[in-house]
């Protein structure tokens, strides 16, 4: 009481907030969501209601210390998710017909993914008046090791090649690997963005695939907002050359079940890459056919995403400047591609032992 007496008399009372950390997370991603795309607004929301409130949510958010945070991120270290239960055989348990679980270890960069989205949910606490400051700005995270990139070596390319075209959806795939496009944008790729006369794409929008009641599949934006133009190979447009025609005779094909345009006009804003009857190819399609390939050809964890990590270290390897790199694969930085890609491959390696070995020879 004297302590709050004397506080108030100097100015410094800070009358705590009665609501607990649950209620106040229901009004932040309720409230305070406006400025935010649908997808991160959903990864918000998936860890608030996964992770932070059932650990956190009955705490006052007055009592939240950097302790309690640091407490919470320790324990989701030891057992922060719920796995089926496997016997020495590796069989999932089953007691009454029901999947025994079990408690695992989460990551240190979904650790890292928590703490961002909790952080940000006190931020806006402090902003507003409910807390003094915020206690998740000081707790130890734990340190994320890189994942190690598998990129297609170029036999492996070889191979990849050879088996996609046996597969239907093959072109959309031999396309991602030789511009680096992101899944999603190389989906959402319509035929107003690919200029044949100067062999150029535009790159402008990703197909995104949301529930029925927030619209089903739309176009969204870009992951950093920013439309940009690539010159892929001679290859690559005639790839889409070959694809404009078959997309073309498809229509004709399918008659009245065809559900992609249906004139000239529409032709020239609609989709790329569609199925049979003109449809737009889903994100869980492209993986299956992509899977499929990679385990004929003995590379069975590859991911349509590795086909990017290919383009940039092909890139690379091929004498490509980091900027362009950069410019082509649709990142915010030079250094950010840099992070990610500035390991150097076996071949950059040895290209650049003969360079050196050139100059020495030459003194």
């Amino acid at each position: 009481m004297t302590k709050a007496i004397a506080d108030y008399d100097a100015g410094n009372y800070f009358e705590p907030s009665k609501l607990t950390l649950g209620e106040w997370l229901d009004i932040w991603t309720a409230e305070y969501m406006g400025d935010k795309k649908y997808l991160t607004v959903k990864h918000y929301k998936a860890q608030v209601e996964t992770h932070i409130k059932p650990a956190l949510g009955a705490t006052p958010l007055s009592k939240i210390s950097p302790h309690i945070v640091q407490k919470f991120y320790n324990d989701l270290l030891k057992q922060g998710r719920t796995i089926p239960k496997k016997d020495k055989d590796g069989k999932t348990v089953k007691k009454n017909g029901e999947t025994v679980t079990e408690k695992a270890p989460l990551s240190a960069k979904s650790v890292r993914n928590i703490h961002g989205v909790l952080t940000k949910a006190l931020s806006v606490a402090v902003n507003v008046g409910y807390i003094r400051d915020n206690p998740a700005n000081r707790v130890t995270l734990p340190r994320v090791e890189k994942k190690e990139l598998h990129p297609l070596a170029d036999e492996q390319v070889k191979l990849f090649l050879n088996a996609s075209e046996k597969d239907k959806y093959g072109v959309v795939m031999k396309v991602t690997l030789f511009t680096g496009l992101r899944e999603s944008e190389v989906l959402g790729l319509t035929w107003d963005c690919v200029d044949f006369k100067t062999g150029s794409l535009t790159i402008n929008k990703q197909l995104q695939k949301r529930a029925v009641a927030d619209g089903g599949t739309v176009f969204a934006s870009l992951k950093n907002d920013k439309a940009r133009v690539i010159k892929p190979a001679p290859f690559v447009m005639g790839l889409l050359e070959q694809r404009r025609k078959l997309q073309a005779l498809q229509r004709l094909q399918a008659g009245e079940l065809w559900e992609g345009w249906h004139s000239e006009e529409e032709r020239d804003t609609a989709l790329v890459f569609t199925n049979e009857i003109g449809k737009p190819i889903t994100h869980t399609t492209l993986r299956r056919h992509f899977k499929q390939i990679v385990t004929e050809i003995g590379l069975p964890e590859s991911r349509v995403h590795d086909l990017r990590h290919t383009f940039a270290v092909l890139s690379l390897q091929n004498g490509d400047d980091i900027k362009t790199v950069q410019g082509n694969l649709g990142h915010a930085t030079a250094a950010f591609t840099l992070d990610v890609y500035g390991h150097v491959s076996e071949r950059m390696k040895d290209d650049s032992a003969a360079r050196m070995e050139a100059y020495i020879k030459n003194l």
